[in-house]
């Protein structure tokens, strides 16, 4: 734990308590943060007001509460992106691979969507290709469909805020009570299973990857033709990634990537 320093600013102190209740909220009310500061409201209302206007904080009208603002997020975001989670999982990536002979990607949630932000191609002459760059809906993928079985109930409802859900193809699940469910089993089983759900012909599978806090930063994904993805296949599959990213996150803590 850090040591308190030997003259402290109240205001700026009590700004940076504000911001760290979003950790475990995914909303705070004016109330309810004068009694974790132990402050009056008039104090706190001055602070939101300051944080907001520096789009920290959003004031929702509907529910009277603040939420986390675009600017935080940016502060976050930036420092993921100077990690870079994809030097770190590409030796990951490369090696998934090499064991399985199928195309791999790393993935990260953004809003209800993944972004594949890496990926290593099937050397084989029929295969998935790399999605590096691509926008998809998480509940139509294995990697988000991991990332997701992670969030909270709070989280997964601020997530999904409407019954009905986008298809990307017939096999896409179409609504969230449906989707609840089929997260439940990925809990289950440690992985997920995208079958024909993103494109008809692919089957693919997905883990989540943990930093050593136990917080999700990532999904992986091994994706096949189906006809090479059989039942049996995706839980031998399942144990490569699982190894994967448990190397991905004990190489977050060395000084650079290590290899499997």
């Amino acid at each position: 734990m850090s040591v308190a320093p030997q003259y402290p600013v109240a205001s700026v102190d009590n700004a940076l308590r504000l911001l760290s209740m979003f950790r475990t909220q995914g909303e705070i009310r004016l109330c309810d943060a004068a009694s974790e500061l132990g402050v009056a409201n008039s104090t706190v209302h001055r602070l939101l007001a300051m944080l907001a206007y520096h789009d920290f904080v959003r004031h929702d009208p509907a529910t009277k509460g603040y939420r986390a603002g675009p600017a935080l997020f940016d502060v976050g975001l930036s420092v993921v992106k100077r990690m870079d989670i994809r030097v770190r999982a590409r030796p990951f990536l490369e090696h998934v691979t090499a064991t399985t002979g199928e195309t791999t990607h790393c993935a990260v949630l953004q809003d209800a969507n993944v972004r594949y932000v890496d990926a290593v191609e099937s050397p084989k002459a029929l295969r998935v290709a790399g999605r590096t760059g691509t926008l998809l809906p998480a509940h139509c993928s294995s990697a988000g469909k991991a990332i997701l079985a992670r969030l909270s109930t709070e989280e997964f409802g601020r997530v999904y805020r409407r019954e009905r859900l986008i298809q990307t193809t017939a096999r896409s699940i179409a609504n969230r009570t449906a989707l609840a469910e089929a997260l439940v089993r990925v809990r289950r089983v440690g992985y997920a299973v995208n079958v024909e759900e993103s494109e008809e012909g692919v089957i693919a599978v997905g883990v989540a990857v943990t930093d050593d806090l136990g917080g999700t930063i990532a999904g992986l994904s091994c994706a096949a033709p189906a006809m090479r993805m059989r039942r049996g296949r995706a839980a031998e599959v399942a144990r490569v990634l699982k190894a994967a990213a448990a190397g991905i996150t004990a190489s977050l803590d060395a000084p650079g990537p290590d290899t499997p």
